[in-house]
């Protein structure tokens, strides 16, 4: 196959994703670069941010091929991003940037295809997918996915704000004229979840394509095979439940403490571990504190991917209770890990989960939503035997379907079709 000459956006691209803004994306946006370039030339733009861990990357020889363009608004600008909301504004702008820095590169470049990667949302439309005049691919984007209704109640009045600050930040977003050319320009959209493929328009929908948000790496399984004999065991009848995330309050933690705290009424042995940091760590806390289970909850910061990883091989499940999470990169990790995982169903962590390789509960109130989190992992704390089948099918379904490499030829085919060079994938 002749190389070809990729233009990529990646806000977020970053190999160190632990420890970045972004750090589900981050990895995603690396990645998949990696996977363009086994078949194409490859320039990226990307922000700043990435500057530090792409170079180090670089120095140490990964993907020599690839031409990173580093790109912010200044520091005024910047300001925005200690707002919530001016995060998503930010985003927009940089859109316009980096747009009109392609301009210049196509100039001298000539591409033959530009791909939006990151940020994956689809709401908010890509500048450079509407206006640069080469064939356009969009995504995987998710954001289709909302917090189900009954569990707006575990957020503050401040978060359920937020929540429909969002809401109508998507009903604009899904209307602007930027974003309705760069989904009618595009040869293909990449979506994560069927609650995002509902958002695209009627018209689109032929050409939207199942693509996961996440992936595993061929290197990472390698670790997690090396840490997974190096775990040692734990107590004899002892049940480690192992979280891991950013602390933001659509990721669920304290109602997955709430749902451990009802477990460890019936197992003094359980244990918690919930990996991560942000703004919800004292709500986190004060679950553990009203469940009575403060001294059997462990917050760990950040860790390297590395450690999380292991970390992950040292557990018996894991849970990932988010609400609205358009991927769950900790769901696929943990499955590599060959792990069973507990979700909620709903969003992209719903779609990574199977009964054949988990258990997902269908989300209701809090309180009953704890007590199915719970019952499940009571389930599986009983029966070493189920945990250990759910386990090998996860890893199964990893190396079948979420590989990155596998993820690359996938790409590369839906590449042909937009070039006219083959037949759609299978949807």
């Amino acid at each position: 196959m002749n190389k070809k000459r990729i233009l990529v956006s990646a806000y977020a691209c970053n190999p160190t994703s632990s420890l970045q803004l972004h750090p589900g994306e981050d990895i995603t946006g690396w990645r998949l670069v990696g996977q363009i370039r086994r078949f194409h030339d490859v320039q990226v733009i990307t922000h700043s941010y990435n500057r530090e861990g792409v170079e180090k990357a670089l120095s140490e020889g990964a993907y020599p091929d690839v031409r990173f363009h580093f790109l912010d608004l200044g520091r005024v600008l910047g300001l925005l991003y200690k707002v919530e909301f001016g995060q998503r504004i930010y985003y927009y702008l940089w859109q316009i940037a980096a747009w009109r820095l392609a301009r210049r590169l196509h100039r001298t470049a000539c591409f033959d295809l530009a791909h939006h990667l990151t940020f994956g949302n689809d709401w908010l439309g890509s500048w450079i997918g509407a206006f640069l005049p080469v064939p356009y691919i969009h995504g995987p984007v998710g954001g289709g996915q909302r917090t189900p209704q009954p569990l707006l109640a575990e957020y503050t009045a401040y978060g359920r704000f937020a929540e429909r600050v969002r809401q109508t930040a998507q009903w604009v977003g899904r209307r602007d004229w930027v974003r309705r050319r760069c989904l009618r320009r595009a040869k293909a959209v990449l979506v994560c979840n069927e609650e995002t493929r509902s958002k695209i328009p009627s018209a689109g929908r032929g050409k939207t394509f199942f693509f996961p948000v996440n992936g595993i790496s061929t290197g990472d399984l390698e670790l997690i095979d090396r840490a997974a004999q190096a775990a040692a065991p734990g107590p004899r009848g002892s049940f480690r439940v192992l979280t891991a995330g950013r602390l933001h309050r659509l990721k669920g933690f304290a109602l997955g403490v709430k749902a451990f705290g009802r477990l460890a009424a019936r197992r003094p042995d359980a244990e918690m571990k919930i990996v991560g940091k942000g703004e919800e760590e004292e709500a986190i806390r004060a679950a553990a504190r009203d469940a009575g289970v403060e001294d059997k909850v462990e917050l760990i910061d950040w860790l390297p991917r590395t450690e999380l990883l292991k970390a992950m091989a040292s557990a018996d499940v894991v849970l990932f209770p988010s609400f609205r999470d358009g991927g769950g990169a900790v769901v696929v990790e943990a499955m590599a890990a060959g792990k069973p995982v507990v979700v909620v169903d709903s969003g992209g962590p719903g779609s990574h989960i199977d009964p054949a390789w988990g258990i997902k509960v269908a989300p209701a109130t809090p309180e009953v939503t704890a007590s199915r989190l719970a019952e499940a992992l009571d389930r599986l704390a009983s029966d070493p035997g189920l945990r250990d089948r759910l386990g090998r099918a996860a890893r199964r379904r990893v190396e079948d379907f979420y590989l990155y490499d596998r993820e690359g030829e996938r790409m590369m085919a839906i590449y042909r079709y937009a070039w006219g060079e083959g037949e759609a994938p299978k949807a």
